[in-house]
């Protein structure tokens, strides 16, 4: 048993309400920059619905994922090593810039600059490639509340596999009453198909935390990369040559505070875990024969963080105590493997994918209220998951390679907690015989209710910093982010438009504790000058890294006359800025 540690999520899709919210934080915080504008490392897709890029689930035309051979060995869909050096310079196996969209930006020059005139200036479509006004026709939010559904939804990769399942009476019927948002990130799969497919190996999977990065350095832009991952969440950066993609935000999972899109996500869906897992068993798992087999296998793949032997194993491989800790508090592996609610995006690929949803119920829910019937009722409510089949089939195709039975089990569950909380919350005596009948009981549909309905903060995210003693690593590593160069984050840069997108802003400044105390203060002290932590060698002082101090014996600070005096730093100062002598 060789025990390793991995980030992961939790998306609650019963409380997504498509905002978009974390997408535009997102885009934000990482890809707000030329080159970029197309690159969306958080999505938020309307189901059913194409997707993004346009029916990136069509494994048969994107060859993204892994497959097995004929002897039963994990292959890559796209081909060998030896197919991929023969084709290394020409790779048609990945979406276009139409199957994405052609960013584009208006002409605002136009609008504010035309003269007094009849007609009401108009602001122009203008193509952020070729600068020439241009026609709107797709984009990563296109299909939005099944936007064009008629035309656009027979092109959905799951519909297409479940239509030979349902008549088309049913299929049109299942249209017009059923629609959910899927958020969707980086998987940061166990088994990542995207590195394997990388000729460069630029592509690496974190051994501290699994979060799966791009060296910008040893990337030389072979794209290969973009059509191993059958997520399609791995882009190309055209201006600057390279590959990028979702980082986790691991600058700031390193000081203990989640993700930007889990931050700021409005309906609190997302949680955010330690899980400990066998990485041993990984290959097993994913090359488990049967697609429907898959999700039971990568269950079993992860590790019960309260069993002894796992603690101990735990231990000898180097994985910190409080890091053990977390993982047992980790409210991923309570979804997973507890209570079993939470299900993998697509497992067939056999990437063994590390983002993991929790179906939605309110459709079923809606529909029997349209019947005129108690919609919370436990026996209307699994009667309904019973008879309508064609959600379930098209969640089975989502999330359990095709198999009802595990969808019908966590709707069942999510049904049995709604009803018997339900009774409690009216100040009715609960009925027992509800968690019963899904395998639970009163006690663990309590502490189900409380983290899905009611969590806290720090329940939602459970994010152990990491160690002083892994400092050098992480400051090794936060040199190969996959946003670590000129026209990174906040570096600035124009488009044919001038477009900028600010000034300069180092990084790996979050990596250390002044971020967490800055969020969680009571008022934000801006700082006196942007400082980069990983630059300053310790000896002597830095103007903005250290905050003015009045000398002993000077006027009160808050004395609008008083001049503070700062304290002495430099190399004059013997003890150092830390006042620890050396």
């Amino acid at each position: 048993m060789r025990v390793m540690a991995q980030m992961a999520m939790v998306m609650n899709l019963d409380k997504c309400i498509g905002c978009h919210t974390c997408s535009v934080t997102c885009k934000q915080a990482w890809t707000n920059r030329t080159g970029t504008e197309y690159v969306w490392f958080n999505n938020v897709e309307t189901r059913p619905g194409q997707g993004y890029p346009r029916t990136y689930e069509d494994q048969e035309r994107w060859q993204g994922g892994w497959t097995l051979n004929r002897r039963g060995r994990l292959t890559l869909r796209s081909g060998s090593r030896l197919r991929k050096l023969f084709t290394i310079f020409s790779n048609p196996k990945m979406p276009a810039i139409d199957d994405y969209y052609e960013p584009w930006t208006y002409d605002y020059e136009t609008l504010t600059n035309a003269p007094l005139q009849e007609h009401t200036p108009v602001a122009r479509p203008k193509s952020l490639i070729s600068g020439d006004d241009m026609k709107i026709r797709w984009s990563a939010n296109w299909d939005d509340d099944l936007a064009g559904a008629p035309e656009l939804a027979p092109a959905d990769p799951v519909l297409t596999a479940i239509r030979d399942k349902v008549s088309e009476k049913v299929r049109l019927e299942f249209e017009k009453t059923f629609m959910f948002y899927l958020p969707r990130i980086c998987e940061h799969c166990l088994n990542p198909a995207c590195a394997a497919s990388c000729p460069s190996g630029a592509i690496y999977k974190r051994a501290e935390d699994g979060i799966v990065l791009v060296d910008q350095d040893r990337c030389r832009g072979w794209r290969m990369c973009v059509t191993g991952c059958p997520y399609k969440k791995v882009y190309f950066n055209h201006r600057t040559g390279k590959a990028e993609k979702c980082t986790f935000c691991f600058p700031r999972v390193e000081v203990g505070i989640p993700t930007v899109c889990s931050e700021t996500c409005v309906g609190r869906l997302r949680y955010i875990g330690l899980v400990l897992y066998d990485a041993d068993r990984v290959l097993a798992a994913a090359s488990t024969k049967d697609d429907t087999d898959l999700y039971r296998a990568q269950r079993e793949v992860f590790l019960d963080p309260h069993d002894p032997a796992v603690i101990g194993a735990a231990e000898r491989a180097g994985i910190p105590r409080d890091w053990i800790d977390a993982a047992q508090r980790s409210p991923v592996w309570a979804l997973i493997n507890k209570f079993e609610v939470a299900l993998p995006l697509h497992p067939e690929y056999r990437t063994m994918p590390m983002v993991w949803y929790i179906p939605p119920l309110s459709p079923v829910v809606d529909v029997v209220r349209e019947t005129g019937e108690d919609a919370e009722a436990a026996g209307n409510l699994f009667g309904a998951i019973d008879a309508l089949r064609i959600p379930v089939e098209y969640l089975a195709e989502l999330f359990t390679a095709g198999d009802p039975a595990p969808v019908n089990a966590v709707l069942r569950r999510l049904a049995a907690m709604r009803s018997y909380m339900r009774d409690i919350n009216l100040g009715r005596e609960p009925d027992d015989s509800v968690p019963a009948a899904v395998g639970m009981d009163g006690e663990t549909v309590h502490e189900m209710f409380r983290l899905l309905a009611i969590a806290k903060y720090d329940e939602r995210y459970v994010i152990p910093a990491a160690h002083a003693e892994q400092a050098h690593a992480l400051e090794e590593l936060a040199t190969e982010c996959s946003l670590d160069y000129e026209g990174g984050p906040g570096m600035g840069g124009s488009g044919p438009f001038g477009e900028s997108s600010g000034g300069v802003t180092p990084l790996a400044v979050e990596n250390f504790h002044l971020l967490k105390e800055r969020q969680t203060a009571d008022d934000v002290t801006p700082l006196r000058s942007r400082v980069n932590l990983l630059n300053w060698d310790a000896n002597g002082g830095t103007e903005g890294l250290f905050p003015a101090r009045p000398a002993e014996g000077a006027a009160d600070i808050d004395d609008p006359g008083a001049e503070a005096v700062p304290r002495p730093q430099g190399p004059t100062d013997a003890a150092g800025p830390t006042g620890a002598g050396r």
